[in-house]
């Protein structure tokens, strides 16, 4: 009795609702995590660095090393399953110079692929390889609206021989958030959060967030509420989507034996730190993401703290189809045996965030002063990346203890740790304070993750019982770092 499974993934959506309370992303940024959604890999292992072509993005390279090992190719080949795709997949998808629209990845029986980046209207789609221009009239042309459609024809006349697996991946609510028209009045007096970390100054963090201008311009403040309220507006077509899809599903009578998991590629930060918008950063408002789950013998209204990773959506579709996950070379792990379940005892208590900062060679013109090496950056010279925003990170949730330890690659190898028990907005980098044995034993952790592959990447972490640490187990360039930083320490 095979079950059929949906995966609704949304665009940048920061947490808000959950059945897995600790959903993280291994990458804080579009391409890269969308490549471990798919491939169940860290960014070290799927090589997407960033949103380019030359970062790996949807490239000749990608195609021919990891698109036959995605989790939807090993569906349909080896799992007798029927795969329909119906939206944004990667940034430079459709990109000429990587076979143009023409170019179906392999594993999907059915392929409505958009053409590179998030737009609402004027964009073209590659429907089974073949290209459908659409223009700016809402009802024929509204990318939302018609994804649900396209995902509704697909329920109508696929066979009913085989299983299936749809995956509807929604450009909302990335920008330009263009709201449909009956909703772009919606939420009039909605703001964005002003949480404590709002239109604060980062005084204890990496040099990019120290140089975010605090207070902020009113009109940086207005541009991030009316970005918000715009982000909220277009995802009241994605609830249009999910109900019909939901609905026609029990009407069908397919819904009970259904999984259905509704995510988001990476999240969302909104003036934190007094950054304006964008994502890129480590802190819990971009590498958090929902993650709701439905289906037979899932219990409603549950929230479990178990730490479950993007990695690990295909793994765990994989297992629901009956298919070994251990054939396969995924680094993330199975979560359908304690779906379900508040607490796991044998569970993993940690996972790796990476990201590999981006920059210009020539100076921002809006920011002459900070020189070249910077990107995207706001007119009132606040940049939200660079060359040296580059960072991993363990994200530690255990019984005993709910951590964030972080390094970047810089000149410095500046630190970042916080207790996200204790502060959970992330206010205090506990870098210097905390205890130096505890500092030893997270960075031999992270030094372990940066180079695990498959396996390797589900070992114990430092707060499970199962943890042994030796310091003799080094890596060679391991002694030359770790000297480094217990100087940058001091």
């Amino acid at each position: 009795d095979k079950k059929y499974i949906l995966l609704l993934l949304m665009k940048t959506l920061s947490v808000s609702c959950r059945v897995f309370s600790p959903q993280f992303v291994a990458s804080p940024l579009c391409c890269p995590s969308r490549a471990s959604i798919l491939t169940g890999k860290y960014p070290h292992n799927h090589h997407v660095i960033n949103n380019t072509l030359d970062g790996n993005c949807s490239s000749k390279a990608w195609q021919k090393s990891e698109e036959p090992h995605t989790f939807p190719a090993l569906l349909k080949a080896s799992a007798g399953y029927q795969t329909f795709f119906a939206g944004k997949y990667l940034n430079q998808y459709g990109h000429s110079e990587a076979g143009g629209v023409e170019h179906v990845p392999l594993g999907w029986s059915y392929w409505v692929g958009l053409d590179k980046n998030s737009k609402y209207y004027n964009y073209t789609l590659s429907v089974n390889g073949k290209a459908q221009k659409h223009g700016a009239d809402y009802s024929k042309d509204y990318l939302t609206d018609l994804l649900a459609n396209m995902s509704l024809d697909f329920l109508q006349y696929k066979t009913s021989y085989q299983p299936f697996f749809m995956m509807v991946s929604t450009p909302a609510p990335h920008s330009p958030w263009t709201a449909a028209p009956q909703y772009q009045n919606s939420f009039k007096n909605t703001k964005a959060p002003r949480d404590p970390n709002f239109n604060i100054h980062g005084k204890d963090k990496h040099w990019l967030i120290r140089q975010a201008k605090t207070p902020m311009s009113n009109s940086s403040i207005q541009f991030l509420d009316d970005a918000f309220r715009g982000r909220w507006q277009t995802l009241l077509s994605v609830d249009d989507l999910v109900e019909k899809i939901v609905k026609r599903l029990e009407v069908r009578g397919e819904l009970n034996n259904t999984y259905i998991f509704f995510t988001s590629d990476n999240g969302y930060h909104t003036g934190q730190f007094s950054l304006p918008v964008d994502k890129r950063q480590l802190y819990e408002f971009d590498i958090r993401v929902p993650l709701m789950v439905r289906g037979p013998n899932i219990k409603p209204n549950q929230i479990s703290q178990m730490l479950v990773a993007n990695v690990d959506l295909g793994p765990t579709i994989l297992d629901i189809a009956g298919y070994n996950v251990n054939k396969t070379q995924m680094d993330g792990m199975s979560f359908l045996p304690v779906m379900g379940k508040m607490n796991g005892t044998s569970w993993r208590t940690d996972i790796l965030v990476e990201y590999e900062g981006e920059g210009r060679n020539k100076s921002d013109p809006t920011c002459p002063l900070l020189g070249p090496g910077v990107s995207e950056c706001f007119p009132d010279c606040v940049c939200e990346d660079s060359y040296n925003n580059t960072y991993a990170c363990v994200r530690t949730i255990a019984p005993s203890s709910n951590l964030q330890y972080c390094e970047f690659d810089d000149n410095e190898i500046f630190v970042e740790v916080y207790n996200v028990t204790a502060d959970p907005y992330q206010l205090t980098n506990i870098a210097k304070t905390i205890d130096k044995e505890v500092l030893e034993k997270m960075n031999h952790r992270l030094m372990m993750l940066q180079s695990c592959s498959g396996q390797s990447c589900r070992t114990p972490g430092v707060y499970d019982p199962r943890y042994k640490f030796d310091p003799r187990q080094m890596f060679t360039s391991h002694s030359w770092r770790l000297s480094r930083l217990r100087q940058t320490l001091k």
